[in-house]
Order: C-alpha cells, then structure tokens, then sequence
C-alpha cells in the first residue's frame, strides 16, 4: 500500500515532496521464483542448485541480484507509477546489493525524492532523483538503488528546481565497438590474469514482440511496455522493453561468456576461478528504446581492477558493458563489480 495521497488526476512531478519518505510494497519470493528467474536470467548456481549454493560464498540458495530488482520494480509499478504519469526512468545511479534474499522472504520498500526538476528542453517532463531500499521481514535493508524517475509535469513553467537540480555526472558512453582492446585469455579466468582493456563479445538477442510483453506482465507492467496504444502516446512511441528486461538479457549473455570460459579450462584439466557475488552496479543507463524485432548485441570491457580488503582471496573486477541495436545505435550501458577468486591470497 502507498503511503502518499494520491491526486485525483495522479501523482505529478509538483506532487513528490523532496525528503519525505515514502513506504510501498509487499511481495514474497519463494524457492520456485528464484530457480525460474535464474534459469531463464542468471544460471548461476547459488540461484539454482541448494547444495551447490550452501558450499558457496553466500551459504545458501539466495534470488540473483537482477531477480530482486525486478521484483522491486514490479513493487515500484503496481504501488507507485500505477498511482502516477510514469514517463519511463532514464536508469539508475548506482544499485548496491547488501544481504541476499532467500526463499520466504517477504518483501517490502520504501522511497525519498531527494532532487527534482523539469527538463529545459522539455518543460513538460519533470526528472526526479529517488533513494530507494527494499527490506526483508525483518526489516533490513537487502538493496538500494539511486534512481531516476521521470514523470509529467502538470503546469509545464511552474515546476521550480528542487535540491541540487536532479543532474547526473555520468559522461556520454563511447560506444566499445569503436574501442581497441586486447582479446580475453581464456585460458584462466583469475583474478590476476584478467587485463585491464580486454574487450569480449557477449553475442546477441533479438526481442520478440510477446517475450517483451511476458517480462513487463510479471516485473514491469507499465502500459507502454503492454498496450499499443498507450505506448503511442508515450515518449517510446510505441511498444517497448522493460529497461530491466534488457538489462536480464545482458546479465544471461555475460553469466553464458563466464560460463564458456571456464567450460574450457575444464576441458583443458584446468581449475576456473569462482565468481560472485557482485556488491552491485554502478550507471545503468537505458539510452534508446527496445522495439519489438530489434536485435541487440552486447560487449564488455575489463576496465578496473581492485583489491578486496574484507575478501583478501578475491579481487574485484568493473566492467564496462554495452549493448547496441542492428542500426548501430547505442541502447544499454552499464557498469559491472564482480568478485573474483585470486591465484593466491593478497
């Protein structure tokens, strides 16, 4: 349940109150859900297999990281932007992933608006920057996203600024296909052996116009992203991806690289590194529409490595990741942590 009034004529950029917090949301998550999502998302074994989770870094079977926030995005959509003019979210700051989320747990959120303004170019739009936090039973914090929010403005030209502007400091992306880069080792996948600058193909998907509308149905059910006609009158145009849709693809797309890799170590007598878990994601950006038939490809980049004090046998690698469409034009950003094993602890 919504913890704010709602306007007879919903809730408006003018109507977000900076500072005020705002609590939603109920939903529970059981054995079942957490095995579907990650065999169709994110096929790592602490998602799917009980024993091979309870010998692992987590200790137990827990939902993958992008499974939890789409399940904060259904919250969000059915408690929040069902109630409001959602325009779409251009992406997310950063999303931290501090405890798992087990099988029973039960669900909840809350959100504050902590800067709001309406674009110069479009008086109409308002863009809204929010904390959110999803919470277990027990009421500890499992995830945070820093999130952007756009939604209309009722009187465009009276919407004054509020807190530092609502801006991002993120730079334009450099698309990684114009990027020169060594090619990945693949025969170790430690920690020490990943370079800084390999470049690696995560292959492609095209998006099918009834997968797009089965994924927002369950996560994210916006009207642009289930009705023709409503996506019409959106700023998508028509019929759309869920931005998380996309970003399940990529993380399937680049858990199936992983995968290969250490496919081939075993093939070749050779022990892979364990990955996981990743403590979040920093810049998602969602830069254009995904249309029905569009076909995306996706890369990635080794871009940081650093040590791990609270882990001192694993490293943390970022990563740059993109996605394009078959026009060449840029859709999905993100950038990637992750953790993994080292030969020998620092």
């Amino acid at each position: 349940m919504l913890d704010m009034p709602v306007p007879p004529d919903l809730i408006h950029h003018e109507d977000l109150e900076v500072g005020r917090t705002v609590s939603f949301g109920s939903i529970s998550v059981s054995k079942e859900d957490i095995v579907d999502y990650a065999s169709r998302f994110d096929p790592q074994p602490i998602h799917l297999d009980e024993e091979a989770a309870r010998k692992s870094i987590v200790g137990g079977l827990c939902a993958s990281g992008f499974h939890s926030c789409a399940l904060l995005m259904r919250m969000l959509a059915d408690d929040v932007l069902a109630n409001a003019t959602s325009l779409g979210s251009p992406g997310i700051d950063e999303v931290k992933w501090m405890k798992p989320v087990r099988p029973g747990d039960t669900l909840s959120a809350r959100l504050v608006c902590r800067e709001k303004r309406a674009l110069g170019s479009r008086p109409e739009v308002g863009l809204a920057k929010l904390m959110i936090e999803m919470l277990n039973g027990a009421g500890e914090t499992v995830m945070s996203w820093d999130s952007m929010q756009l939604l209309k403005v009722r009187s465009p030209g009276s919407a004054a600024p509020s807190g530092t502007g609502a801006t991002s400091s993120t730079p334009r992306a450099v698309s990684l296909w114009d990027m020169a880069g060594t090619a990945p080792d693949r025969s170790s996948n430690y920690f020490e052996d990943r370079q800084i600058g390999e470049i690696y193909s995560l292959g492609s998907h095209t998006f099918s116009r009834d997968e797009i509308m089965e994924f927002a149905a369950r996560f994210d059910p916006q009207p642009f992203h289930l009705d023709d006609e409503a996506a019409s009158r959106s700023l998508f145009g028509r019929l759309s991806a869920s931005g998380w849709h996309t970003t399940a693809i990529w993380i399937r797309q680049f858990v199936r690289y992983r995968q290969d890799i250490e496919r081939d170590m075993l093939a070749r007598g050779l022990v892979p590194a364990q990955y996981g878990p990743s403590p979040g994601f920093r810049n998602l950006r969602w830069l254009k529409p995904v249309y029905p038939g569009d076909t995306i490809e996706f890369r990635g980049r080794v871009d940081t490595k650093l040590d791990w004090r609270s882990r001192p046998d694993r490293g943390l690698i970022e990563t740059e990741n993109q996605g394009r469409n078959q026009h060449g034009d840029l859709v999905f950003a993100l950038r990637g942590r992750i953790l993994a094993e080292k030969h020998s602890p620092a």
